[in-house]
């Protein structure tokens, strides 16, 4: 029987259509090219014939040469993936068609099917939404030829009376990217782009074809038996709670009180995760039985067994059980930091900055125009800065001779301006002599997923099961592996069951020495060196320490809620501490300390662990109204010293008065009279004075009556805060499948091993175990459901199945998951002693507690 394999799946997916890619000019947007980084299809796709493969957002005038030689002809065919609605990517489609006009057939592949884009409220495509779209595309890339005035940045207008949209489909052009200049690379080129683009489709005697098609296999696999979304695609981007009193953020599911929402209040990302499953479960050819917990889950459930039909039900699938959780089921997983190498890998290392911005109303950061229906992701794309691992200036060297080499190539470019290129070589002759600066060598960066030349994948795949400290011995073993096949020694004192940074450092640094060993073991290099950039002393002192702050709030957790209440102000308390000391330039003291963003998120966690533990306490929170008051008079004083610390939505419109009186407050400080008396106290000049005692003491009344209006305002702010967590500790009682409290209690289950597990861990061995399940609501399929309504009442009654009588077990959080969840499912499928079954985890996106912030209090969030 064949095993379930993610990654395998979407790579067979990519080569069913190999007759389209095949003499292709291939463009991937940004959630394809995340997606197919992480699948590692480019050699698939050039083993397939792909004469280019390039970015759909960034297209470059330079895309139409990139395959050019003496012996091919002008690429025909142009293939264009895309994770988004077709009406998102239009703009960037027609920008592409109209940069290569030899191609007379064009063909779109698109992640979201016709009936997504049909349900979908943004989507101005109806139920025929494929026919529909190819014929638009036609007329409006005949338009567009035909009239020489129009140039690529006048493509929006052309939209905006197509699809009547107020943004033009959502999406906006790069700035440097609206108008792309004609070919001039030689003479050949300049006569192929200054004739009339009407003849080549003339000659070649057929208009323009175009023709759309689903491919759904868009998705980010960390390893074959688990994945997530890609982060700038629609799915992962989409709403999935509209605001409401039961509404966290739009990143995550609501509340489940219980209550189902009606099909007209059904946010569009329930829609579009259940068609994505529906099809992920075709094309790996299985036949769902769906299982379900928490209100969205149900939601999507109801949607998959609606899209079922006999004819699936019939065909010869492999049985699989589908298991849907709410994210907002446990809140405190993804919050944590727990002993997880991959969550710690992507929490240290900086994130690729994200292709494609969503138009944004007022206000910082990404947060949301009111009315939109898509939130902005961290990209899953994490950056290695391989240069200053390895820090060695010859490195430098070779980068900047490359960055010149490809200055030189695009002066030379320009061959019809000789003064733009005499003022280039000049320039770029007072460069050579110059030391390369630190953006230069940025050019050095590495990823995460390595897609060139070898993939990741496997590597991957071995430590996201394991603990930091089994990972990176696990990563050490495997350096050490590639040294001894390499011939190459090193001189580094090792430690068995030890790993030091000075020692992976070095082994780095060996196996990188020679060029041909760094293209073959690039990956391991990679995974490497992220590793060893994550357990850097700056970055596990911090982790650590948050993970200490933690387990001591989930100890005064099961004591008394006023000592719960004392640790959480005194983590506000240190953390202010730590602000002032950074502000007067003692950074060091910060080593192993939590800012104050982190004090907050700590605070969220203390708040959901006093709801589950001290529900009556108060009349409106866990607390009583003195420790409260004790709480908020600790986060009005943090804030009042170091609100830059605290880069949060409840903030806003705040945070620069807030800036400014610290500042004040600072300077006052530091230039306070000595508290001795001076000789020049009793000068003269000061009796002439007494006159303005007046002016001066109304200056010192508006001071501090701005003063207290200030803090009157951050008292409200940290009013709405509190009752914003009052919600959250009030998450046991409003979510009903955790009222009863079953599945946080240890009967029939080792306390040492289930205290302190995440929701999925507690759901899979109770399931596989064959216990009940509080709210876990099985939907009946297609054959199900006409045996339980029509031949039931002649005894020909189905049995309602069990999830654990599956062989095959897909895990699918909504919301997101993160790298300790998955490594606890695979122990719980471990300790149920059932290794028949194939588990499969998989989430919205993949989330780190810097992402939980953001979605809890910062711009993603409703409060």
């Amino acid at each position: 029987m064949a095993v379930v394999d993610v990654i395998k799946s979407c790579l067979d997916s990519i080569r069913q259509i190999s007759e389209d890619i095949e003499g292709s000019i291939v463009y991937l947007d940004a959630g394809s090219t995340e997606s197919f980084q992480f699948i590692g299809a480019y050699p698939v796709l050039l083993d397939l014939g792909a004469r280019a493969i390039c970015s759909l957002e960034n297209m470059s005038a330079l895309d139409a040469v990139v395959d050019w030689n003496s012996y091919s002809d002008h690429a025909r065919k142009l293939v264009v993936i895309t994770s988004r609605l077709l009406s998102d990517a239009h703009r960037y489609i027609l920008r592409c068609l109209s940069s290569h006009q030899a191609v007379h057939r064009c063909i779109i592949f698109t992640s979201i099917s016709e009936m997504a884009h049909a349900a979908f409220p943004d989507s101005p495509l109806g139920p025929d939404a494929y026919n529909e779209y190819e014929s638009l595309l036609v007329q409006d890339y005949e338009e567009l030829i035909k009239k020489p005035g129009k140039n690529l940045g006048q493509i929006g207008s052309l939209l905006q009376a197509r699809f009547n949209l107020e943004d033009g489909g959502g999406l906006q052009f790069p700035p440097s990217q609206e108008n792309v200049s004609h070919l001039e690379a030689s003479s050949s080129g300049r006569d192929f782009y200054e004739q009339n683009p009407l003849d080549y489709i003339e000659d070649a005697g057929q208009k323009l074809v175009v023709s759309v098609h689903h491919f759904p296999m868009i998705l980010c696999p960390i390893s074959p038996r688990a994945f997530v979304l890609p982060s700038e695609g629609l799915v992962a981007e989409t709403f999935l709670s509209a605001e409401h009193e039961d509404s966290i953020g739009p990143g995550l599911p609501p509340l489940s009180t219980g209550l189902l929402s009606d099909a007209d209040d059904v946010p569009p990302g329930a829609t579009l995760t259940a068609h994505f499953l529906y099809h992920l479960a075709a094309k790996m050819d299985l036949k769902m039985e769906i299982f379900s917990i928490g209100d969205m889950s149900k939601t999507v459930g109801k949607f998959l067994t609606d899209m079922s039909s006999l004819y699936d039900v019939g065909r010869r699938k492999r049985s699989a059980g589908l298991l849907l959780i709410d994210r907002t089921l446990d809140l405190l997983t993804p919050c944590c930091h727990g002993d997880s190498l991959v969550d710690r890998i992507f929490s240290s290392l900086p994130r690729r900055n994200r292709t494609t911005t969503h138009a944004q109303g007022k206000g910082s950061g990404n947060q949301l125009k009111p009315g939109s229906s898509h939130l902005q992701r961290a990209p899953l794309d994490v950056q290695i800065p391989l240069a200053k691992i390895l820090n060695e200036e010859n490195w430098k060297i070779d980068n900047f001779r490359l960055l010149e080499s490809i200055e030189a190539f695009m002066c030379g470019w320009n061959s019809g301006n000789s003064d733009s290129q005499i003022a280039g070589l000049i320039n770029l002759s007072q460069k050579i002599h110059d030391k390369p600066s630190p953006s230069d060598v940025e050019i050095l960066t590495g990823s995460f997923v390595s897609s060139e030349c070898f993939r990741g994948i496997p590597f991957l795949e071995a430590i996201i099961d394991r603990r930091t400290k089994d990972g990176a011995l696990l990563v050490k073993k495997w350096l050490q592996e590639t040294l001894r096949k390499e011939n190459v020694t090193v001189n580094v004192k090792s430690r068995p069951g030890l790993v030091t940074k000075p020692e992976l450092q070095a082994m780095i640094k060996a196996l990188s020495s020679r060029q041909s060993s760094l293209l073959r073991n690039k990956g391991i290099i990679q995974l490497a060196s992220a590793t060893l950039f994550a357990l850097e002393e700056s970055n596990t002192a911090k982790w650590d320490a948050f993970s200490s702050a933690v387990k001591i709030l989930s100890v005064s957790s099961g004591e008394t809620s006023q000592s719960l209440a004392a640790q959480i102000c005194d983590l506000i308390n240190k953390s202010a501490l730590l602000g002032s000391q950074v502000n007067k330039g003692k950074g060091e003291i910060s080593k192993g300390l939590i800012s104050l963003q982190d004090a907050l998120l700590l605070m969220i966690i203390g708040y959901i662990l006093a709801g589950e533990n001290f529900p009556t306490s108060g009349s409106d929170g866990p607390f009583s109204w003195q420790e409260e008051h004790l709480l908020k008079e600790a986060v009005v004083d943090a804030i009042l010293e170091n609100p830059s610390a605290v880069n949060l939505k409840f903030l806003d419109g705040l945070r620069e008065e807030l800036e400014t009186n610290a500042r004040k407050s600072k300077s006052e400080e530091s230039t306070e009279a000595p508290s001795k008396l001076d000789i020049d106290d009793f000068d003269d000049d000061q009796w002439g004075k007494w006159g303005d005692e007046d002016g001066d003491d109304d200056n010192k009344n508006e001071q501090v009556f701005g003063d207290m209006q200030l803090k009157l305002e951050l008292r409200d702010r940290v009013d709405n805060f509190f009752k914003f967590l009052h919600k959250l500790s009030d998450l046991k009682r409003r979510n009903l499948p955790l009222r009863d409290g079953s599945l946080s209690v240890e009967s029939n289950f080792d306390e040492d091993t289930y205290v302190g597990k995440g929701l999925v861990y507690k759901l899979l061995t109770r399931v596989l175990g064959k216990y009940d399940v509080p709210g876990l609501e099985y939907h009946s399929s297609t054959v199900g459901r006409l045996f339980k309504s029509g031949f039931g009442r002649f005894g020909l009654g189905q049995a309602k199945p069990s999830l654990a009588d599956q062989n095959v077990i897909l895990v699918f959080v909504i919301g997101g998951i993160n790298g300790l969840e998955v490594r606890e499912a695979q122990e719980a499928l471990a300790e149920s002693g059932r290794p028949d079954i194939e588990l499969l985890v998989g989430g919205t996106t993949l989330l780190t507690p810097g992402d939980m912030l953001d979605l809890l209090l910062g711009d993603l969030s409703y409060f």
